[in-house]
């Protein structure tokens, strides 16, 4: 079972935001026979810059950051930039609830060890959200 925890910085609370979230991330852990706590952060492109600076040091926005936890029973943190994903829906000429819901699911994998630097490592990831997003019906257009 995943627990989630949902707050708000700089944009609006949004229903849809959030159920599609949480579908996701728990897409995520079903598939990935994971459980615990996530903390979810829907914020601006502000926020995120700032918190991208402050962990990365890289001092620009970015669409979602992921900070695992080594805390039994709790995951990590992720962060996401409403407006980035907005933008990045328009871009990719789909919804932004299945950017959110993207999104989502590469944080979740990258709570869970995943990563991709590598080609290999990429390709299995990339394999993973598809699989994942396909379960829970937020597949690409």
């Amino acid at each position: 079972m995943l627990k989630a925890e949902m707050t708000w910085e700089g944009v609006p609370k949004d229903a849809a935001v959030r159920r599609t979230a949480l579908k996701a991330a728990r897409a995520a852990a079903r598939y990935e026979k994971r459980s615990g706590a996530v903390s979810l952060l829907f914020t601006n492109d502000d926020t995120i810059q700032r918190l991208n600076r402050e962990f990365r040091g890289v001092d620009k926005p970015t669409d979602v950051l992921s900070f695992p936890s080594d805390e039994t029973g709790f995951l990590g943190d992720i962060a996401i930039s409403v407006p980035c994903a907005e933008r990045q829906a328009e871009e990719y000429g789909h919804s932004r609830e299945r950017e959110i819901a993207f999104l989502t699911v590469h944080a979740m994998l990258h709570l869970f060890g995943y990563d991709h630097i590598e080609p290999e490592d990429e390709s299995v990831m990339r394999g993973r959200q598809r699989d994942i997003l396909a379960a829970a019906g937020m597949e690409r257009p």
